[in-house]
């Protein structure tokens, strides 16, 4: 199949610029950055209490990532376990052994690879990690295997 597109998927929150959810290039899907925020912007792994105080929770927002990217995939016709590679970025390093510890809770060592790398800022203060990822879809049935090595 050689489909080529972007997804923007409805029930997430919109991309904070003129880019998709993903696109899709042939056999490949690849997935915008993505983070924590929900369809109303607010941002999960955030909360502010009644005297302005800011709780981050990398590990809250680790797992909303992934299962924003699993949406994401879903309306590609993708799952978690067709990831080949991601890129995490992470504001702060000290924040790694809570956001690995989450990966680990969908990943193991034949999951995808994988690079973490630390940035300076990412698009909201509230954000404490953004991944992005790259996953391959099945294209093709084994009947059309079959008739395309006809």
């Amino acid at each position: 199949m050689t489909e080529q597109g972007g997804i923007t998927v409805a029930g997430k929150a919109t991309p904070r610029g003129r880019f998709p959810h993903a696109k899709i290039s042939g056999d490949l899907v690849f997935v915008s950055g993505t983070s924590s925020r929900r369809p109303d912007n607010s941002i999960a792994g955030a909360e502010v209490d009644e005297f302005g105080t800011t709780s981050l929770d990398v590990a809250v927002q680790t797992r909303a990532v992934i299962e924003n990217i699993r949406e994401v995939l879903a309306a590609c016709g993708c799952t978690l376990d067709d990831i080949v590679q991601t890129t995490s970025f992470l504001v702060d390093m000290n924040d790694f052994g809570r956001y690995n510890a989450v990966w680990a809770e969908y990943f193991d060592e034949a999951g995808p690879a994988r690079t973490t790398v630390a940035v300076h800022a990412l698009p909201h203060p509230h954000l404490r990690i953004e991944i992005q990822a790259i996953a391959r879809r099945s294209t093709a049935t084994p009947e059309a295997t079959i008739k395309e090595e006809q």
